[in-house]
């Protein structure tokens, strides 16, 4: 019969950990059970979790008494229970009341959760101080009376500065955005800027070659702004004298009026067409030569001498 050495350290192993939680009423330390992990005592299958089925109690007696403390018809000054409609919201309009109901709060939006209980318990208290003042219970608190608030110093100051840091960080993301908003305008600008500076060299570089060429004798390129400004200023007194007319116009209109209308005025009619007492047939058919007054005689009275007359005329001076 053959024994295995390892079989038997095993099963000793296993009853000196048994015997050790046994002494510790199964309760070891992490120290305890890293130990126990290390030597190799702790294995998979050797710790089970069992759920325990929950045991229902149906205490009916207890029950009855609770529903019986209920039932006590107390005053309210030994209960001093309230249960109260949201108050009304002061920033909305006139006549409008916070319509917001339990069901309607969503317990995931903190603001509105807080705002909800924040009127809440503003109209608790509208109903509550005229009661107590009524039972003679003082709401007011001494001058030297010192009450812990449920929220520390420390906790409203941590929430103090993450609101800080919120609004410097709203603050922050607005100047980005207006910063970026100006870099964009500013770029526009200085793209159109660049664009009308190379417009006017190359209008400047085409006079120059033309007058390079020969093809003007203007020199008004070189004038450039000055050139612009007596324009932009003639333009301004044109405008101005458009609007206002002088005093010579004035009394000119005073004087003679408006006068008529004086478009269509030559258009012709069935009855102009007609009119043939301005004409002359002698002046339509007369013979002169090609460059001459026509109507006149000959039609040499204005004809320019000769080239040796010419000579002769200018010998004698």
């Amino acid at each position: 019969m053959i024994i295995d050495s390892s079989t038997m350290e095993s099963a000793e192993e296993e009853e000196m950990f048994e015997q050790e939680s046994d002494e510790g009423n199964s309760e070891l330390s992490d120290s305890e059970l890293q130990e126990a992990f290390a030597k190799g005592w702790l294995k998979p299958g050797m710790n089970v979790l069992v759920d325990k089925t929950k045991q229902f109690v149906n205490n009916v007696e207890g029950l009855k008494h609770c529903l019986a403390d209920l039932r006590k018809d107390v005053p309210w000054v030994e209960r001093l229970d309230m249960t109260n409609p949201p108050a009304k919201d002061v920033s909305l309009a006139e006549g409008q009341i916070l319509n917001v109901k339990n069901g309607d709060v969503d317990a995931e939006d903190d603001f509105q959760r807080e705002m909800f209980f924040y009127r809440q318990a503003q109209a608790t208290v509208l109903d509550a101080l005229p009661l107590l003042s009524k039972h003679g219970i003082p709401t007011k608190r001494p001058d030297d009376y010192f009450a812990e608030m449920a929220k520390s110093d420390q906790q409203m100051q941590k929430i103090r500065k993450k609101l800080i840091s919120k609004q410097e960080i709203l603050e922050r993301s607005e100047k980005a955005k207006k910063l970026r908003e100006q870099r964009k305008f500013g770029k526009k600008v200085q793209v159109e800027v660049i664009q009308k500076r190379q417009k006017e060299k190359k209008a400047m570089m085409t006079a120059v070659k033309k007058y390079q060429k020969g093809m003007t004798d203007k020199l008004d390129f070189l004038e450039g702004d000055k050139k612009k400004g007596k324009e932009s200023a003639q333009g301004s007194n044109k405008a101005v004298n458009k609007r206002a007319p002088n005093s010579k116009r004035k009394y000119k209109d005073q004087r003679f009026g408006f006068g008529g209308k004086k478009s269509g005025k030559k258009w012709n009619t069935k009855e102009s067409h007609n009119d043939v007492s301005a004409f002359r047939a002698k002046v339509a058919n007369s013979k002169g030569s090609k460059g001459g007054n026509k109507g006149v005689k000959g039609g040499k009275q204005n004809k320019r001498p000769g080239k040796s007359t010419r000579k002769k005329i200018k010998s004698r001076s």
